[in-house]
């Protein structure tokens, strides 16, 4: 069996906590409650990774640790986790929107993320990045991981990857050729994952959308208001 890649979305940070568009790196610190979500995390993967990694923001750098940490503790000593940053995997950057908490910009970043899905990848948000721009810096990562590791005979082992919502439903989604409508309206709560396989030359199959399995349609979530998400960067 091929080792999986899982993109798990950081713990619950102050700025989820605030409805903060916080999405410059370093950023928000987790809660207590987001380090309680990355350990239960931890303890329910169904084997031992073989690397943790996290992107450069404060978020996915304590999700990641609390993550290693609780693996280490329920580990003999001799099964040693590797860990590593990575640059290029943070959040999408939404320039003038940041750190606002209002609707206004909520419902500004759901418009342009959801055109992205549409197909529209060179919209970008006011002074911030288009979905071509996230896509061109988070892809490479993901392919240098599956050369170093996945595609190796010897390679049996999970790879975890602390990074972001709307970012990962964005690449997951491409990756995997999964329904746009599907993927839009699928929101990942903190510390739920997109897992996805290698599956063939430079490609992927999605085994895993948070707590959904395949096969994935296009039904959309049961939400209160379709245009609004109290956490749009999930």
């Amino acid at each position: 069996m091929s080792g999986r890649l899982v993109l798990v979305r950081h713990g619950q940070s102050r700025g989820n906590v605030a409805r903060r568009l916080d999405t410059l790196p370093p950023g928000a610190e987790l809660t207590d409650l987001g380090r309680e979500q990355a350990r239960t995390f931890a303890r329910g993967l169904p084997r031992r990774p073989g690397l943790v990694a996290h992107s450069i923001a404060t978020r996915a750098v304590q999700t990641a640790m609390e993550i290693h940490q609780e693996i280490h503790r329920v580990s003999s000593p001799e099964a040693r986790v590797g860990a590593r940053e990575l640059e290029d995997i943070h959040e999408v950057q939404v320039g003038e929107l940041e750190n606002r908490t209002d609707d206004e910009a909520h419902d500004e970043f759901n418009a342009i993320y959801r055109s992205w899905h549409f197909g529209e990848l060179d919209l970008a948000m006011p002074g911030g990045e288009s979905g071509r721009d996230v896509i061109d810096r988070y892809v490479p990562v993901l392919d240098t991981l599956r050369a170093e590791y996945l595609d190796r005979d010897t390679w049996r082992e999970d790879i975890v990857v602390v990074s972001h919502g709307a970012a990962i439903r964005l690449v997951g989604a491409l990756l995997a050729g999964l329904d746009h409508r599907f993927a839009v309206d699928h929101h990942l709560a903190n510390t739920e994952a997109v897992v996805l396989v290698p599956d063939g030359a430079r490609r992927w199959s999605c085994v895993q959308w948070g707590a959904l399995t395949p096969p994935f349609g296009p039904e959309p979530a049961v939400v209160t208001d379709p245009a609004r998400s109290a956490d749009p960067m999930g």
